[in-house]
């Protein structure tokens, strides 16, 4: 059996019930080998480089898995395909986006993946979540704690913590 790797990754909806969406992406992990450790908070974010659509809702999990990297993201495209997200625009809309931030300390550069994920660094929308998570997690490449990538990033888009409407289902009324 191949060992379990602690992973980080970054779950984004901006189409349709956008809470529904991470929840049901979140329950699926466990079908395909990922087991959930912890979340973040929800985050309601402004949209970057595509900014002509509507503000997405984000969040980071902790999780482990004895999948490979490849099969890891196999499965996230899956999850992804299964809630019917369809990439139609690059950063554009999306039901749900799953990606890789971690896997363990590994730094893995092939066709189709890049582990860290390369713009994490530059993404307020990842690393609010990611800094509530693991602040001190260093990146294995930047040599930068995430609380340090964090603080230095130039993205000055927004990022605010997201309630569920009062009286809306799941909500503390």
């Amino acid at each position: 059996m191949a060992e379990s790797k602690l992973i980080y990754l970054s779950l984004g909806s901006n189409l349709g019930d956008r809470a529904a969406n991470l929840q049901r992406a979140i329950e699926a992990l466990s079908e395909i080998g990922v087991r959930v450790l912890r979340r973040s908070s929800t985050y309601e974010t402004e949209p970057v480089d595509f900014l002509a659509q509507p503000w997405f809702l984000n969040c980071v999990v902790e999780a482990e898995t004895s999948l490979g990297p490849c099969q890891l993201l196999e499965g996230l495209q899956s999850i992804e395909h299964e809630l019917g997200s369809r990439k139609l625009v690059p950063r554009g809309p999306r039901i749900i986006d799953l990606d890789v931030l971690f896997y363990g300390a590994e730094i893995i550069h092939e066709a189709g993946m890049e582990i860290p994920h390369p713009r994490l660094a530059e993404r307020r929308f990842v690393l609010v979540p990611l800094a509530e998570l693991a602040p001190e997690l260093r990146h294995p490449v930047l040599r930068k704690t995430v609380a340090e990538l964090l603080a230095a990033t130039q993205d000055r888009s927004a990022v605010r913590v997201w309630q569920l409407p009062q009286g809306a289902p799941g909500s503390q009324s």
